[in-house]
């Protein structure tokens, strides 16, 4: 892969301090955007979408992952020390609770609320349950607040009530829209058990853990590529023929980073987690090496598991799960490192313009061209993830990732 490319940042950044750059438009712009134009203070509750001019979209209804990865967010920014507005965060999240959990009479977590505060979309939706659960292990490490620690169990209760598959995992949905089975959301479900484990200590987290490990092992990697599909039949076959199954090479970076985590956090109980090493670093090198355009470094959406590139539009988070990744490779001029810097640097031109001020494009397609208007609310849980690491020294932060320390 060439990693020279720097096409997409002007000549006056090529050589800028990359972590001052970064750490400037976290805490001076992203941050203070969308706690401020980004919160809606009537409601207390943060809005989905902002147009180019920092207005709010009108949406007909809030989605619980919106709410949850912004209070997440708030949370570790001032446990990071880059941004304090975690009280507005944490009350955000008792309204959260109030108006989401179980407002409709039932068990779990409502998927969305209408603009009169009252559920929109009862549905209860896994990826949105592991982003509570997410959120509360951030507000847990920030406050030590029993009552989080008894709601978010109490929550992954409910989640096992309510989603267990009958063959192995969790399902999607209830009631469910489809047949099939997706990586997408044990993925999050296991990032959202990752924070509650270290937060609280609790083996209960640990067993879960486990649980989603022992599915990623026998059902959600490809036998044959090692590589992790995205689809699967209710029995946990592919969904597809072999060489037409999706892989999205943003997942493979995001599973490469939390098999880190859980190596990191497992390190101590004498555990044997050589396999999940190996597995991590299977993922990321296919994703930097079939999943990345070798004129800029940017990531693509989607290949099949023989990493031809079928979807060459890019998405805003795959980038910043790969620079999130490419941030705990060795500083030693090496092609990762190179390519953190240059994708660093061309992320904050392309991806986050001056222009938008702390907002963002969220999708190009293959020629360059913005396939959105609007600012996305929800891209910011990622972003984060990458901003903290180009923003400050990533060894004082969790997430050393001993699988990619090679």
């Amino acid at each position: 892969m060439s990693v020279s490319n720097t096409r997409f940042f002007p000549p006056d950044m090529k050589n800028a301090d990359p972590s001052k750059i970064w750490r400037d438009w976290l805490s001076a712009k992203a941050l203070p955007l969308w706690s401020g134009a980004g919160f809606d203070r009537k409601r207390n509750l943060y809005y989905e979408r902002l147009d180019w001019n920092r207005n709010p979209v009108p949406m007909s209804g809030l989605r619980l992952m919106v709410q949850a990865r912004q209070i997440s967010t708030y949370c570790r920014a001032t446990l990071d020390g880059f941004y304090n507005a975690s009280a507005q965060a944490l009350y955000c999240l008792d309204v959260v609770e109030r108006a989401y959990h179980g407002s409709d009479g039932g068990a779990g977590w409502v998927f969305s609320l209408a603009p009169d505060g009252q559920p929109a979309d009862c549905r209860r939706d896994l990826y949105a349950h592991a982003f509570i659960l997410f959120a509360y292990g951030w507000a847990i490490r920030l406050t030590g607040e029993q009552r989080y620690q008894k709601i978010a169990r109490q929550t992954s209760q409910e989640v096992e009530r309510i989603f267990t598959a009958p063959s192995a995992g969790y399902l999607d949905t209830v009631p469910p829209v489809d047949s099939l089975r997706r990586q997408n959301p044990h993925m999050h479900l296991f990032e959202a058990y990752l924070v509650l484990l270290e937060a609280t200590g609790d083996e209960y987290y640990l067993e879960k853990l486990r649980g989603i490990i022992t599915l990623l092992q026998n059902h959600l990697l490809d036998r044959r590529s090692g590589l992790l599909l995205e689809f699967f039949d209710s029995s946990w076959q592919p969904s597809k023929p072999a060489s037409h199954n999706r892989v999205e090479p943003g997942h493979l970076f995001e599973w490469a980073w939390l098999l880190g985590e859980y190596q990191r956090l497992v390190s101590s109980s004498g555990e044997d987690v050589n396999g999940l090493g190996e597995a991590a670093k299977r993922l990321f090198s296919a994703g930097l090496s079939c999943g990345t355009d070798l004129k800029t470094g940017f990531v693509f959406d989607a290949m099949t598991e023989d990493g031809v590139i079928f979807e060459r539009a890019m998405r805003i988070w795959p980038q910043t799960e790969l620079l999130r990744l490419l941030c705990t490779r060795p500083v030693s001029g090496d092609r990762e490192s190179i390519l953190a810097h240059n994708l660093g640097m061309a992320f904050l031109t392309q991806f986050a313009p001056p222009h938008l001020a702390g907002g963002w494009i969220d999708r190009f397609d293959e020629f360059g061209s913005p396939l959105v208007d609007y600012m996305p609310a929800s891209s910011l849980y990622h972003i984060y993830g990458a901003a903290r690491m180009m923003s400050g020294d990533s060894s004082k932060m969790e997430g050393s990732n001993p699988s990619l320390a090679v």
